[in-house]
């Protein structure tokens, strides 16, 4: 039987951090936690659409427990202020769900001097993740979900040029974040396995849902060829942004959901109810997400501390 919504257990009790909860999936992953009775903390970068989806939140939860806090994932000293102003709180968190993404834009570098899709897709998350590990393990059963995409599949690690200023395409560095993604969450795993921690770390992905994600490039670009591609293709082709927040929820939420998994859409991995979904050969490579895991704590200069109570 197709897991819905009406499945999603009462999350009563629990905090959950949704990043990029201010627009598409992590609206509606947002909504969903916050109907399930779960307090809810929309972290986004521009504040204003953060206000608006808490808006829309509470005109379909009126009781919905939301809290705001500005995070831009691809500045590593927003992303600092974020983790020490969470942890001076001392507060337990019991759901982080790395949703945050940007999608095939032109070359730019973050504020630290990355690839921006990089900085903001995976090295953000990475030290978010990081930073909260000691307030995740105040919770009882807490989960990590980060949100990859199926696009990982035609990705490769750039290891000798991972900021493409060798040469860089926005499709092709966008697979690259979307498989750091998944890298990263099954290091994390393994090290989480290792500790016999109660921390467990599972990844997703929507398939093929119509979100304003799939505006930007275009718009950055101005390219009005693009835009109406996209807008036709989300159209004709695109589940809604709610089913495909569904194998984030799931495996958030779901107390079947294992550490290390990948949800998605059960078919064909692009619409559909949740299942467990297959990952690339690159994304099982486990000598390359190691030495992903040492780039990305070079570059951001986080560490991984202790992981269990």
């Amino acid at each position: 039987m197709a897991w819905s919504e009406r499945d999603i257990p009462s999350q009563a009790g629990r905090t959950a951090i949704v990043t990029g909860g201010n627009g598409g999936l992590g609206l509606e992953t947002a909504r969903m936690l916050a109907a399930a009775g779960a307090h809810v903390v929309i972290a986004a970068r521009n504040t204003a659409k953060a206000e608006a989806a808490a808006t829309t939140i509470r005109a379909a939860v009126p009781a919905a427990k939301l809290e705001l806090r500005p995070l831009d994932l691809s500045s590593l000293q927003s992303v600092g202020r974020f983790v020490s102003a969470w942890t001076e709180e001392t507060r337990p968190l019991d759901l982080l769900i790395n949703n945050a993404g940007i999608m095939a834009i032109p070359r730019t570098l973050s504020a630290d001097g990355f690839e921006m899709q990089l900085a903001t897709n995976h090295l953000g998350h990475f030290a978010l993740t990081l930073g909260l590990v000691p307030a995740l393990l105040q919770a009882s059963s807490p989960r990590v979900v980060t949100v990859a995409s199926g696009t990982h599949w035609g990705g490769s690690l750039h290891e000798d040029d991972l900021d493409g200023a060798k040469g860089y395409g926005p499709w092709g560095w966008y697979a690259q974040s979307k498989l750091c993604n998944l890298l990263f969450t099954a290091a994390l795993d393994r090290r989480l396995r290792a500790a016999d921690s109660p921390l467990a770390a599972l990844a997703a992905h929507p398939g093929y849902a119509a979100t304003d994600l799939q505006q930007v490039a275009p718009r950055q670009t101005g390219s009005a060829f693009g835009s109406a591609m996209m807008t036709a293709g989300n159209a004709m082709f695109a589940q809604s942004a709610a089913a495909g927040a569904l194998p984030t929820v799931q495996a958030a939420t779901d107390p079947s959901a294992e550490g290390g998994q990948y949800w998605g859409p059960r078919i064909l991995g692009w619409i559909g109810a949740p299942a467990l979904s297959a990952r690339s050969g690159s994304a099982k490579d486990v000598a390359l997400a190691e030495r992903l895991w040492e780039v990305s704590e070079a570059r951001t200069g986080c560490r991984l501390g202790a992981l269990t109570r």
